[in-house]
């Protein structure tokens, strides 16, 4: 089936996004949610995380204190190897399985780090980027978080630069000129892929 790799910066729309091919009937996987499951209580990768790094990273119900293992991880560059390696290979395995599952003339992929792991990128047939500009990620991620701008210029920072990032699409969807222009992108889209899709049966 046609897979089309959706991706973009911090706070560009990605699931706005998804949610509008979501109309059409198209599936999408989504590895930000996929890596909140592979940590819900109960989990092996949690037990494994609780053991490495002690019960801090636990609240009082057993959930995962994402705030504290941030802040251990962010502070040990270490640390940060030793949890993405252990939890990157479970997201992975788990977000390929739900993928296969799909139905449709096509589907998504969605992953903020598509481009920057050759394990998705591979199974992309297509890049769809949505792209914003940097000021605008700063002012969504300040509104949604509730952080500083020097929080969010460093969560930029740390992505693939937006120019690189535009410079691998296949597609881009501008997610600047608001709610209407955006449904428009998507339907010209939606349009383009049912024909790909038709074209490869």
């Amino acid at each position: 089936m046609l897979t089309i790799g959706l991706t973009g910066g911090i706070a560009s729309g990605k699931s706005l996004v998804a949610h509008y091919f979501e109309g059409y009937g198209i599936g999408c996987v989504d590895a930000d949610q996929v890596a909140r499951e592979v940590v819900k209580p109960g989990q092996p990768l949690l037990a494994l995380i609780a053991e490495h790094f002690g019960n801090e990273v636990l609240e009082s119900s057993g959930a995962l204190n994402r705030r504290e293992l941030r802040r251990l991880i962010f502070a040990s560059p270490e640390q940060r190897r030793w949890l993405e390696a252990r939890m990157h290979p479970v997201i992975r395995k788990r977000l390929f399985e739900q993928l296969d599952t799909l139905t449709g003339p096509y589907r998504l992929m969605m992953v903020p780090l598509l481009l920057e792991s050759e394990h998705y990128a591979a199974r992309a047939d297509r890049i769809l980027v949505v792209d914003v500009d940097e000021q605008t990620q700063i002012d969504r991620v300040t509104a949604r978080d509730g952080g500083s701008e020097q929080q969010a210029e460093a969560i930029i920072a740390a992505q693939m630069p937006r120019a690189e990032r535009l410079a691998h699409a296949d597609d881009i969807i501008d997610n600047s000129a608001g709610r209407h222009s955006l449904q428009q992108q998507i339907a010209d889209l939606h349009a383009t892929y049912c024909a790909l899709a038709n074209g490869r049966q």
